[in-house]
């Protein structure tokens, strides 16, 4: 079992600066509510890098446009939170709650909740 993490925001590094830009400037209006939990505007913030070091799950990150050329036939909406069974993928939070998710405690604790 793999989690996916499914980013609303291209690769790249011109990609990456935009996007930190609309963090610093704008964060109300960035698109992915996944980012702003996970990220900081320029570094991956520190209590989500020390779970992904310290957590017994396998993670994958993708931005859309690199999980796109991945898996071509699957559609969805993003961001999004993934689980790779053998060839089967299942949500595991969809943009909707995560968008509802405040911080990056939050997410946490939902992750192993759900999982």
């Amino acid at each position: 079992m793999k989690l996916l993490f499914v980013y609303n925001a291209k690769s790249g590094a011109l990609n990456a600066l935009f996007d930190a830009g609309h963090k610093l400037f704008s964060p109300s209006t960035y698109k992915c509510s996944l980012c702003a939990l996970t990220h900081d505007a320029f570094t991956e913030n520190t209590i989500w890098k020390n779970f992904r070091s310290e957590n017994h799950f396998k993670m994958e990150f993708y931005h859309k446009d690199e999980f796109e050329a991945k898996f071509p036939s699957v559609k969805m909406m993003y961001p999004t939170i993934l689980k790779l069974e053998g060839h089967e993928l299942t949500t595991v939070l969809n943009p909707d709650v995560l968008k509802e998710i405040s911080n990056v405690e939050g997410l946490i604790e939902r992750l192993k909740r759900e999982v």
